[in-house]
């Protein structure tokens, strides 16, 4: 089993002003962590801080004890340098949340805590430093609000953790015509991450290397298992098991300093004559493991997958945006049954990259696109290799992190579903339903200039990519706005 995403140990100090009593601080702090066992483990670090000597001293015990998330706690006011100092020095992601006054007996006099306060400083002292921070949307809380919070703060964590500890290893340049999927890489190291970028002859040399890897036929019964009546280019299998065994190996070879691998690679057009295969369904079978493979050297929409691995703690896909959902298909099965209009409607498609975990019935087959175009009236052969099927049906968030041709750094979130409905089609597809698609499609997708790839997280897990976009430094980002609720390009004239 691959360990493609990060473990967060998440730790919790306390911090407290000199003028209030320590001991409500540290009272607030175990309150808290009795609370939170409902969610998993916290680490309690038993220095409650007034100073920055026992800034330090907590520190120190937080490093020891492996904690890689932080929550700094404010009991009462909290000293303003020290706690904003615990962020600075901390090695990792950073929440700061505050306690509420809890009921005692109508009489606020040594019960009561000014966190409330505190909080509005904490927060101009971050920015003062520029120091990046998680606040919850209402960042004060009684114990088991808090503790509630700090579950939410997880996969945040798990998401910045994952992206500073992450390498992208590229194949090829990205096709002449999917500029789109060009953007500048300028990012990618702003948000921690590193970027290795390889010639398609180099993954061609290895994979030629790795021609009768005695690791080859395990690979293959793995593969006959997770099609079964779906092998229908059993075929293929050596190749493609050959060309998997090639990725995994790489991977291991060239993560250097870093813990945690994507890829974003070069599918088509040459790759069918040289390799003879479509990579499609190795694609889905790594990014089932938990290591995203993006098409068309994607390197955001990989990015973008792993992120949603992380936060989500499943397995995602990338599809194209790509068509409209017929006239005939919408009044049919979707018109009076479910309570979107057509333009809510669109198909989400790839050629056969997405896990079979994530389709009804996964079936081999080969790509019929480039079938047509690079083996005409022929049985298909070096077409082989993509998996299909329609998406299964229920929640999910559409979304993705972008670079403009100017390095800036954007995103959009739509949570939506895939609808229970037949597509009819070809590839790995799906009927997906986003309320006021038609409107987000224009003055999001089209208005942000946003490449025709998207990344699909399975259920709704708008709100942690939110935080983890904010806290990777995304100022601009985009979401499908309810009925009245106008874009800025919006005429408000229609």
């Amino acid at each position: 089993m691959f360990v493609n995403t990060p473990e967060v140990k998440v730790g919790i100090i306390a911090v407290s002003r000199d003028c209030f009593p320590k001991s409500l601080s540290a009272q607030r702090r175990e309150n808290v962590c009795k609370e939170y066992a409902k969610y998993g483990e916290i680490y309690e670090c038993k220095v409650t801080v007034e100073n920055e000597v026992e800034m330090l001293e907590s520190l120190e015990d937080v490093k020891k004890a492996g904690v890689n998330a932080l929550v700094v706690y404010l009991g009462n006011f909290g000293p303003e340098t020290c706690e904003t100092l615990l962020a600075k020095y901390f090695d990792g992601p950073v929440m700061f949340v505050a306690a509420a006054e809890e009921a005692c007996g109508k009489c606020l006099v040594d019960a009561r805590g000014d966190a409330y306060c505190g909080m509005l400083n904490a927060s101009y002292n971050l920015a003062l430093r520029n120091i990046k921070a998680y606040i919850p949307e209402y960042p004060v809380g009684t114990p088991d609000e808090v503790a509630k919070m700090i579950s939410e703060f997880v996969p945040v964590a798990r998401g910045v953790i994952g992206v500073r500890n992450l390498k992208i290893i590229s194949f090829g340049p990205r096709p002449q015509d999917f500029l789109a999927c060009n953007a500048p890489i300028k990012q990618l190291y702003n948000l921690g991450a590193e970027i290795e970028e390889n010639s398609e002859l180099d993954l061609f040399a290895s994979y030629n290397d790795h021609k009768d890897d005695p690791r080859i036929p395990e690979v293959i019964a793995d593969m006959e298992k997770e099609l079964g009546e779906g092998n229908k280019m059993a075929g293929i299998l050596p190749k493609l098991a050959q060309y998997e065994l090639t990725l995994l190996d790489w991977m291991e070879a060239h993560k250097g300093s870093r813990k945690y691998i994507c890829f974003a690679n070069k599918c088509w057009p040459s790759f069918q004559t040289q390799f003879g295969f479509v990579p499609c369904y190795v694609n889905s079978r790594l990014t089932a493991k938990g290591i995203p493979v993006s098409c068309e050297v994607d390197i955001y929409g990989a990015l973008s997958e792993f992120i949603g691995t992380c936060v989500s703690d499943d397995v995602v896909t990338l599809l194209d945006i790509n068509n409209s959902v017929p006239s005939d298909i919408y009044n049919e099965e979707i018109k009076g049954k479910y309570d979107y209009t057509q333009q809510d409607t669109f198909m989400g498609f790839h050629c056969g990259n997405t896990a079979a975990c994530k389709l009804t019935s996964a079936t081999m087959k080969y790509q019929l696109i480039m079938h047509r175009s690079l083996e005409p009236d022929k049985e298909p052969d070096i077409s082989r290799g993509t998996l299909e099927g329609d998406i299964v049906p229920g929640d999910i968030t559409f979304y993705r992190l972008q670079s403009t041709s100017d390095a800036k750094l954007r995103a959009y979130i739509a949570h939506g579903e895939v609808l229970p409905v037949a597509t009819r089609s070809f590839g790995g597809i799906g009927i997906f339903a986003i309320p006021e698609m038609g409107r987000f499609y224009r003055h999001v997708l089209i208005e942000g200039n946003y490449p025709h790839h998207g990344a699909v997280a399975f259920g709704h897990f708008g709100k942690a990519l939110f935080n983890v976009f904010r806290y990777l430094g995304c100022e601009e980002i985009g979401f499908n706005q309810p009925k009245g609720m106008l874009y800025k390009s919006e005429n408000p004239f229609i």
